[in-house]
């Protein structure tokens, strides 16, 4: 009777683990659609605006097929190429906040680690002491990974002779600023937040590290994510330590600035 009670009693037992697995796989799975679903809305949104007003500022017909259009030259493909690259930010800012809004009125500022309700998680000092000692570690760990990997990135940057002062203040504040707010909002904002509730905090800080990695495969192969590992397993640290959103805007605005200099830091 004892070892009857005990199967029919792990019967249960089995079923509510492998339902719990499958619901946090479902979860996980929804997870990375949105984000997918985020990143190309804002892509095809700033693709949009920029060919539409462009255009319009040119006198150009925007619905002029291929074949019609004016050539438009090296300058003018560079600058459309970087008001894409600004606007995407700005359009994935806008509908993050504009879906965990939609979600819950009350609490959107709570769900993207926005309000200040509770009291930072980390003392003032010791996040100084990480932003001052980051950017050392991170520029360590690209350029070695770049090496390892026998990737060209970084060799011979230089910026553009075309670019104006104006273009490169721009692109700074894109890097320091934009990027970091933007990518910030999604991934250790929305992402976060979803895969907290499904996997826990300790689940949703590699589960975002590796979707922030993935989102940024590039030319280089996996050179690029992997020297991204472990900048992104930081903001998701921060993200949970600090319960709030900007400590890691700040840290991943200065490692993107500091690295930048790095790179185009005469030799």
């Amino acid at each position: 009777m004892v070892g009857s009670a005990q199967s029919h009693a792990s019967a249960p037992d089995g079923r509510g683990r492998l339902d719990r697995i499958w619901t946090a796989t479902w979860r996980l799975g929804a997870l990375i659609g949105l984000v997918v679903l985020y990143l190309g809305a804002a892509s095809l949104l700033s693709l949009a605006a920029v060919r539409v007003g462009f255009d319009l500022w040119k006198g150009i017909d925007p619905f002029l097929p291929p074949e019609r259009r004016p050539f438009l030259g090296a300058v003018e493909l560079a600058h459309r190429a970087f008001a894409v690259d600004a606007l995407r930010q700005v359009f994935l800012a806008l509908l993050v906040i504009g879906g965990a809004w939609l979600r819950d009125r009350a609490g959107w500022r709570r769900r993207l680690a926005l309000d200040r309700e509770r009291p930072n998680g980390m003392r003032p000092v010791i996040l100084l002491g990480i932003l001052l000692v980051w950017p050392v570690l991170h520029i360590a760990w690209v350029t070695g990974t770049a090496e390892l990997f026998g990737a060209s990135f970084g060799q011979h940057v230089r910026l553009s002779p075309f670019m104006s002062q104006a273009a490169v203040a721009a692109w700074l504040a894109y890097l320091t600023i934009l990027a970091p707010v933007a990518e910030e909002l999604l991934l250790r904002g929305e992402a976060f937040a979803r895969a907290q509730a499904a996997v826990g905090p300790m689940g949703a800080i590699p589960v975002t590290a590796l979707i922030f990695a993935a989102a940024h495969v590039s030319s280089w192969g996996l050179a690029r994510p992997v020297s991204l590992l472990p900048l992104a397993f930081a903001l998701g640290w921060l993200r949970w330590r600090t319960g709030r959103l900007w400590p890691g805007i700040a840290l991943h605005g200065w490692s993107n600035l500091a690295l930048v200099t790095y790179l185009l830091w005469p030799s």
